[in-house]
């Protein structure tokens, strides 16, 4: 059973959550625990400006963040139940009070739910107890500073919630918070007995029946607001507390007295200085707090040998800005192995003209610290990230854990790497698939410590070179437990990085190293393509409590997965799931090519690329028939707030299996999105714009793709598309 804060009847606390101070024997006295804010969150009135909310309660500790070498340690965080304190001078009973069902919350408190900095915190939660006395509540919430796991006291901020359900004699509660910096945050749901507002409620219930004989009950609400009196420091708030208590005992009418202690200014006052009978405090949850980036971006992948090297990179870059892409990531830079290289279209022998694969990475030059010198150097690199930061463009590395046959640590450390019974090394193998080209680690190797920080200092080299974000190729593949400590090792370090998981892997796992950490996710988008697959994913993907904590990336294409939709659909299969990537995911991508309908298969049924870019140079450029509509549905996206959110999607009516229609909406932004999913031939149905979004009985709509113009209405929508002319159309409600 959880540990549960219990407090005494002055809102002390009491058993296992009581603090003792080493430095000072007189703070070892007991803590009252007071509302010390109002309903903004600020200090209360008489309190110095600025003055921060400070308990020393201490608190039970989240998960703690591992440091050194050690794992995260995962606890689980369930509802309150009160649990019996230990021995003290005046034992306390359990606590009745239950605080459950909180929101937001990943795996009963394991892992943290994920937002952004500046979003709003939306909290509920199920807070009742036995019989009928009356409840308050609040969530006390606080940035973790970087490196701290334990329950030290420090300054806390608090929020009330108030009943969401009151009418109905219902159990929800509600508030919110601001989360204004990245990092690791922690909150804590609080509720305690409300013996103002439950003698308040039966003094008003019994006069307003008809009854006159109260003389004990004003006495006990005069007690209560003297009570409270001392102990209040506003000097507002103590003028409506005495003058309350000096009208209880005068010979003023009973409704007279009644209507003294409901005036708002008292009752205020009351809840923000009474005392917390009966506090009770959940186990504490916690968000990780990431930039904006993490949610809203969009990919551009390329093989920096097919540009130039890092500086034809660069040249690109304000084209690339002008598409509207955000994020430039890059095949791995490193130095390519010679041993086992492989030629063109993945064979066995190499040509002496072959580059061989980036991700066989390592030869005598150096490993995954060395950029190949036809690439560049370090230079370039930050020459690079700086560019690309002045056009508000983060550069995007591949962060593969393979070593080629030559890497230098084969030689330095072999133990790190899966050796046969011959002593040989052993390759990677998917089999039948063979890739004698890359050498895999050895995760149970016993120098696994220094693995560990090998890797972790590879990332943070990038990191000093201005690298922000990592794609990581098949994370799956590896220990989880790496990956959240070298996840929370460079967040330590630097809160902006940003880790996109390569994982087209089983559900759980992907939503596992979600959980861990990783801020984005690859999905199994690519592989949906009907009306049904689409509804059925995103439902699962925005519409469940995954959206807490997976932020998909649809990437619409990869290297490695040319999907039979793009290899027989054509162009106008290109602009459709163009179109479904950007406004159904805040964050998508394309490989280089894409824009060029490059659609030929290695062979029929496969999903690799003819001559793949993976092993054999490219002469690319920015040329592709396609950058018009990227450009247009870029410029939208960043235009539309609606466009840059997962969980606001609503499905639309088409009558037509071969259209798929869906709103977002954003405060006064509303997007209508209709797509014809048949790449072959001529589609028409409608749209139904439901009642449920709000809009007006008739409304104009402006195609963001074509700039044209319709009146359109709540209710049914004509719509026709024909392949080479219209595939989609993306509309924004400009009037009603």
């Amino acid at each position: 059973m959880p540990s549960v804060a219990r407090a005494n009847s002055k809102g002390e606390l009491k058993g296992t959550d009581k603090v003792s101070h080493k430095h000072d024997e007189k703070r070892k006295a007991k803590v009252k625990l007071r509302a010390l804010s109002d309903s903004s969150g600020t200090p209360p009135k008489g309190a110095p400006a600025g003055a921060p909310i400070t308990t020393l309660a201490a608190t039970v500790t989240a998960t703690a963040t591992a440091t050194g070498m050690a794992f995260p340690t995962a606890t689980t965080a369930s509802a309150a139940v009160a649990t019996t304190p230990k021995p003290s001078a005046t034992p306390l009973p359990p606590s009745p009070i239950i605080i459950q069902r909180r929101r937001p919350i990943v795996d009963d408190g394991t892992y943290p739910a994920k937002r952004i900095v500046g979003d709003i915190v939306e909290l509920h939660a199920e807070i009742f107890r036995d019989g009928h006395g009356l409840l308050a509540a609040a969530a006390r919430y606080r940035p973790r500073p970087a490196g701290v796991a334990d329950a030290s006291p420090r300054a806390w901020r608090e929020t009330p919630l108030r009943a969401l359900d009151k009418v109905w004699d219902g159990v929800l509660w509600g508030g919110s918070f601001k989360v204004d910096q990245p990092g690791l945050w922690e909150y804590v749901f609080i509720a305690w007995n409300d013996r103002f507002g439950t003698w308040l409620d039966e003094i008003t219930r019994k006069q307003q029946a008809g009854q006159e004989d109260l003389a004990s009950e004003l006495l006990e609400g005069r007690e209560m607001l003297r009570e409270t009196l001392a102990e209040t420091t506003g000097p507002a708030d103590r003028a409506a507390l005495a003058d309350a208590a000096d009208r209880l005992g005068t010979e003023l009418p009973l409704a007279e007295k009644v209507a003294a202690v409901s005036d708002p200014l008292v009752v205020a006052a009351m809840s923000r200085w009474q005392a917390r009978d009966g506090l009770t405090q959940a186990p504490p949850l916690t968000l990780l707090v990431e930039r904006e980036r993490a949610r809203f971006s969009t990919w551009y992948e390329l093989f920096p040998r097919s540009w130039g090297g890092l500086k034809g990179v660069r040249e690109q870059l304000p084209a690339l800005a002008e598409l509207g892409f955000d994020v430039v990531y890059l095949t791995p830079i490193h130095p390519i192995g010679h041993t086992h290289r492989k030629g063109r279209d993945n064979s066995v022998a190499a040509g002496p003209d072959d580059p061989g694969s980036p991700w066989s990475i390592g030869d005598a030059r150096g490993g995954h610290t060395a950029i190949h010198p036809e690439l560049g150097d370090e230079r370039d690199l930050r020459e690079l990230t700086a560019a690309a930061g002045e056009l508000g463009i983060d550069i995007a590395l591949d962060f593969a854990v393979n070593c080629s046959a030559d890497h230098p640590w084969l030689r330095e450390h072999p133990e790190w790497f899966h050796h046969r019974p011959d002593g040989t090394l052993k390759y990677a193998e998917n089999p039948p698939k063979r890739y004698q080209d890359i050498y895999n680690v050895n995760w149970e190797t016993p120098t696994w410590r220094e693995l560990w920080q090998a890797l972790l200092d590879v990332v943070l080299h990038w990191d000093d070179c201005g690298v922000k974000v990592f794609r990581v190729d098949n994370p799956h593949t590896k220990p989880w437990p790496f990956w959240r400590w070298l996840i929370d090792e460079v967040h330590q370090r630097d809160p902006d990085v940003i880790f996109l998981a390569e994982a087209f892997t089983r559900k759980p796992m992907m939503l596992q190293l979600a959980k861990i950490g990783f801020t984005q996710s690859y999905t199994y988008f690519t592989w949906k393509n009907t009306r049904w697959e689409l509804t059925d994913y995103l439902g699962e993907v925005a519409g469940s409590d995954q959206s807490e904590y997976l932020r998909p990336n649809f990437f619409v294409n990869t290297p490695d997965i040319l999907h039979a939709y793009l290899q027989n659909g054509g162009r106008p299969a290109f602009e459709a799931r163009l179109v479904l990537a950007a406004t159904l995911s805040p964050s998508y991508g394309i490989y280089s090519g894409f824009e060029n309908v490059e659609n030929v298969p290695l062979r029929p049924g496969s999903e690799e690329y003819l001559h793949s870019e993976k092993y054999e140079r490219k002469a690319r450029r920015l040329d592709g028939e396609l950058l018009p509509l990227i450009r247009s549905l870029n410029a939208a996206r960043h235009a539309s707030p609606a466009l840059q959110e997962l969980t606001n999607l609503t499905f639309l009516e088409t009558e037509n299996e071969q259209l798929i229609a869906y709103a977002k909406q954003n405060g006064c932004s509303t997007i209508v999105t209709v797509v014809s999913l048949d790449p072959h031939g001529d589609q028409q149905g409608v749209a139904v714009i439901g009642d449920e979004l709000g809009l007006p009985a008739e409304f104009e709509v402006r195609d963001l793709l074509t700039g044209e113009r319709f009146n359109w209405r709540t209710g049914r929508n004509y719509v026709a598309f024909k392949p080479g002319l219209r595939q989609a159309h993306v509309l924004r409600v400009e009037a009603g």
